[in-house]
C-alpha cells in the first residue's frame, strides 16, 4: 500500500481558496464564468477548478500588459530595481518551496522528491539568474567605414508585450524560464499555462505581486489551448510569442502570428537518440539511457527515446535497461518511495498506449512493459520496444511517455545518419571513453544540444533549442534574453 502523504497546512489552505486569473493586478474569474476541472493524475480525482479563460479574457490581459509596458512604473524602472524584484521572487519561491512542490506533484503527478529537488529550486535559480541580466542588456558602438565623421551605436530595447505559453511537463520551471528573461529585458507578459497544470503558475502570480511588480506587468490567463492559447497567439497587441509544446501546435502558431508578424520562439518536439559506442563504460551508459527515457515518466522534450548500440553489446545493454526498468517504483507522486509517477492525463496515457499497440501490430517486439499500470490514475509501465524498423511511428514520432525503442547497429559509420533520420533535432546523447570519436560524431548530428557521458544537462545559462522541426530560436543564456529584445541602430553625424 502506498504511504498516504499528508500535505502541509499551507497547501491545504491554498486548495481551499478559489483559483482565479491575474489580469491588471486583480484576481478575477473568467468573464464567461466557466471553469475547468484540474485532476490528480495519480487517481483521477478532481483537485479543484480553474477559470476557463477565452478570447475576452486574453484581450483584457493584453490591454493591461500594453498599459503596463507604456505607462506604468515598469516602463521607467531602472534595471537595478528590476533586478531586485526578480531576486525577491526567487527568495519567495524558496520561502514557499513546500507549497510549490506539493501543488506541482498534485497537479502534474511527478514524484514529490523530484518537485522538491529539481522543479522548485530550479525555478528560483532561473529568477535569480535572470535578475543578474537586468543590468547587462546593452548594445555596441560599431566603427563606420564612411567618409566624414559619424558615431554609430546599437541599442537593445524590450520587444514589448509578450505571450508566454508553457507546457504541462515542467509547469513551474517552464513559467520561470520564460518570465525571467522577458521581465529582465523590460517586457510585460501574458502567461497562458497548460490547462492540465495551472496551479503553480497561479500561485507564482501571487508571489510576483508580493515581490512588488506593478499591476499588469505579468498577467496570467488559464484556459484551453484552443481558446485562450489561440486567442493569445492571434492577438494583434502581442509583439512576441514564446511557446513550448508540440511541433504540431508550433506550426499552427506560424499561421496565427502572421497578422502582425509577431516574433516567435518555438521550443518544440524531439525524438532524441542515445548512442552507446563500443568502448563506453556500459554500466554507466545503461543507467544514463534508462534515466534519459524514464525520468518524469518520459514526459521530457529531450527524452532519450531512441537507443542505438553496436550489435555485439546490444543484448547486454538492452537486458541491463530492462532490468533497471523493473527497479522503478510506480505510484502516486506523493508516496516518498515513488520514482515513476503517472502520465499527466487519461488522454496522454491512451495516446502513449496507442503507439505501443501500433508498434506491436507492425511486428515490433515489446521487450518489457507496454501496459497501463494499476486500477486508478494514468500510469504506464516502463516500456522497451525492439525489432523496430526506421519508418515505424514509434521510431519517427514523439511519444512523450516512458517508451524506448532500441536498435542494434552493425556499421558505426551509419550512426550519424540514424540519429538524424527524423524530422526532429532537439538533442542527442553519446556514451564513449573516446572523446575524439564523440566530438566527431557530435559535429555530424543535427541537434541543438549534444551531451557526452552525462545525459540530460540544462540550466538558465545554457542555450537550449532545436534544429529542424524541433523549433526556432534558443532559450536561456544571452540568446534567451536577446530574443525578448529588438535591436535599434542610431547613427549620428558629428
Amino acid at each position: 500500500m502506498p504511504v498516504i502523504y499528508k500535505y502541509s497546512a499551507a497547501t491545504e489552505c491554498s486548495l481551499k481558496r478559489p483559483f482565479q486569473m491575474l489580469i491588471g493586478g486583480a484576481w478575477v474569474n473568467a468573464e464567461s464564468g466557466e471553469t475547468l476541472e484540474t485532476r490528480n493524475p495519480a487517481d483521477g480525482s478532481v483537485i479543484t477548478t480553474i477559470p476557463a479563460g477565452d478570447k475576452v479574457d486574453i484581450d483584457q490581459a493584453v490591454v493591461a500588459a500594453r498599459r503596463a509596458f507604456e505607462n506604468s512604473p515598469w516602463a521607467g524602472m531602472t534595471p537595478g530595481i528590476r533586478a531586485k524584484l526578480l531576486w525577491r521572487v526567487a527568495e519567495l519561491i524558496e520561502e514557499h518551496a513546500d507549497v510549490f512542490a506539493e501543488l506541482e506533484t498534485l497537479d502534474n503527478g511527478k514524484p514529490l522528491k523530484a518537485s522538491r529537488a529539481l522543479d522548485v529550486p530550479g525555478a528560483a535559480a532561473y529568477f535569480r539568474y535572470w535578475s543578474g541580466w537586468c543590468t547587462k542588456v546593452s548594445g555596441q558602438t560599431p566603427q563606420l567605414d564612411l567618409p566624414g565623421e559619424f558615431m554609430a551605436m546599437t541599442l537593445r530595447e524590450p520587444v514589448g508585450v509578450v505571450g508566454l505559453i508553457t507546457p504541462w511537463n515542467f509547469p513551474l520551471l517552464s513559467a520561470a524560464s520564460k518570465l525571467g528573461p522577458a521581465l529582465a529585458a523590460g517586457c510585460t507578459a501574458v502567461l497562458k499555462p497548460a490547462e492540465q497544470t495551472s496551479l503553480t503558475a497561479l500561485r507564482l502570480g501571487e508571489l510576483l505581486m508580493e515581490a512588488g511588480l506593478p499591476a499588469g506587468v505579468v498577467n496570467i490567463v488559464t484556459g484551453l489551448g484552443i481558446k485562450a492559447g489561440a486567442a493569445l497567439a492571434e492577438h494583434q497587441g502581442v509583439d512576441k510569442i514564446s511557446f513550448t509544446g508540440s511541433t504540431a501546435v508550433g506550426k499552427s502558431l506560424l499561421v496565427a502570428s502572421q497578422g502582425n508578424l509577431k516574433r516567435l520562439t518555438l521550443e518544440l518536439g524531439g525524438k532524441s537518440p542515445t548512442i552507446i559506442l563500443p568502448d563506453a563504460d556500459l554500466d554507466r551508459a545503461i543507467a544514463g539511457a534508462a534515466h534519459a527515457i524514464f525520468r518524469n515518466a518520459g514526459q521530457v522534450c529531450a527524452a532519450g527515446s531512441r537507443l542505438y548500440v553496436p550489435r555485439r553489446q546490444f543484448d547486454y545493454v538492452v537486458n541491463g535497461i530492462v532490468s533497471m526498468s523493473g527497479d522503478y517504483k510506480i505510484g502516486p507522486g506523493s508516496d516518498p518511495e515513488t520514482t515513476l509517477g503517472p502520465l499527466v492525463s487519461e488522454r496522454q496515457r491512451e495516446r502513449v498506449l496507442g503507439y505501443v499497440d501500433d508498434a506491436r501490430q507492425d511486428g515490433a517486439q515489446i521487450l518489457t512493459g507496454g501496459r497501463a499500470y494499476g486500477n486508478a490514475g494514468y500510469f504506464v509501465e516502463p516500456t522497451i520496444i525492439g525489432n523496430v524498423k526506421p519508418d515505424m511511428k514509434v521510431v519517427q514520432e514523439e511519444i512523450f511517455g516512458p517508451v524506448l525503442v532500441v536498435t542494434p547497429v552493425d556499421d558505426l559509420e551509419e550512426l550519424a545518419a540514424l540519429a538524424n533520420n527524423t524530422i526532429y533535432g532537439l538533442s542527442a546523447s553519446i556514451w564513449t571513453r573516446d572523446i575524439s570519436s564523440a566530438y566527431k560524431l557530435a559535429r555530424r548530428i543535427r541537434a541543438g544540444t549534444i551531451t557526452i557521458n552525462s545525459g540530460n544537462i540544462g540550466g538558465p545559462n545554457i542555450p537550449f533549442g532545436g534544429f529542424k522541426q524541433s523549433g526556432w530560436g534558443r532559450e536561456n543564456g544571452v540568446q534567451g534574453i536577446e530574443s525578448f529584445t529588438e535591436l535599434k541602430t542610431v547613427i549620428t553625424a558629428l
